[in-house]
């Protein structure tokens, strides 16, 4: 009896430093999962949120929405990305946050409307999307409601983009970490993922999906037409060109970007590191080159 007592405080025992060394090993992966709050705000200047989730009037604050955008469904507007509880993120948790990025859903399961870039963000890295939250986490919460979509019927309808993800929307592939260095793969992950540049170089279906055999060859939107970014037109231009063009809207002959493109340079391209804008290039360069349209 007595050995047996000694036997089952011995396991006891045993169970118990087991018990803490799980929880240790539990809190040392989540210290270590922590995101780099610094990283995640060159994360969003390279994806251009501030862009989309900021109203153009005069005094907004940024991130708390309010933004418009015109298309032929109707008019979207950028919802409040700040950490306040009631009106942001700030209920969210960072499995929401990775739902919404990779997968298009939104905290309570419904889908988000393609006009939010997750078609181009679901490619985005793990480690990134961990930094991109840790930055917004790290914003001050500001209380603006996010304004409802106004959109022609039935596009305002959540459950149809059920069908359009089957038909549309491939998630993925996952990585673990982004490429580096000056590399196509790195110019292809800020082109096509993080700067979501097909979202407006790409045409477009008349169910809003982006034509893949013309991926970057140039749209019509509502604001005019965006040119086409394969080697057919930017063959004429230099490395040098483009670099200068992409750090301050103006081109060889003394235009100025347009409106929209003038956001980008400012918020996005002027704030890129050199390797990553020459990575950037080498990829645009690598491009199959597609005519343009007529």
């Amino acid at each position: 009896m007595f050995e047996s007592s000694n036997g089952v405080s011995r396991l006891l025992r045993r169970l118990c430093r087991c018990a803490i060394a799980c929880i240790l090993t539990l809190g040392f992966a989540q210290s270590f999962a922590q995101g780099n709050a610094k990283k995640g705000e060159y994360v969003a200047k390279a994806a251009g949120c501030v862009a989309c989730h900021t109203d153009t009037k005069p005094g907004s604050i940024p991130f708390a929405g309010g933004r418009t955008l015109d298309t032929p469904f109707g008019t979207f507007y950028g919802p409040n990305i700040t950490p306040d509880r009631e009106t942001g993120l700030g209920s969210w948790s960072e499995a929401d946050f990775r739902r919404a990025i990779h997968l298009g859903e939104r905290s309570d399961g419904s889908n988000y409307f393609p006009a939010f870039p997750y078609p181009s963000f679901t490619g985005m890295a793990d480690a990134d999307v961990r930094d991109l939250w840790a930055y917004l986490r790290s914003l001050p919460a500001t209380k603006q409601a996010s304004r409802p979509h106004d959109l022609r019927f039935p596009f305002g309808w959540r459950f149809l983009v059920t069908f359009w993800k089957w038909l549309f929307f491939a998630p993925g592939p996952p990585l673990a970490t982004a490429p580096t260095g000056v590399t196509v793969s790195r110019g292809s992950y800020l082109v096509r993922t993080l700067g979501h540049c097909g979202e407006c170089h790409t045409p477009r279906n008349f169910l809003g999906a982006p034509l893949s055999d013309r991926m970057l060859a140039g749209a019509k939107l509502a604001e005019g037409r965006t040119p086409n970014l394969t080697p057919t037109r930017l063959k004429k231009w230099t490395n040098g060109d483009l670099t200068k063009f992409l750090k301050t809207g103006l081109t060889p002959d003394g235009d100025v970007a347009a409106e929209t493109m003038s956001e980008v340079v400012l918020n996005t391209t002027n704030q890129v590191t050199p390797d990553d804008l020459a990575a950037l290039i080498l990829y645009l360069r690598s491009l199959t080159p597609l005519p343009e349209q007529r």
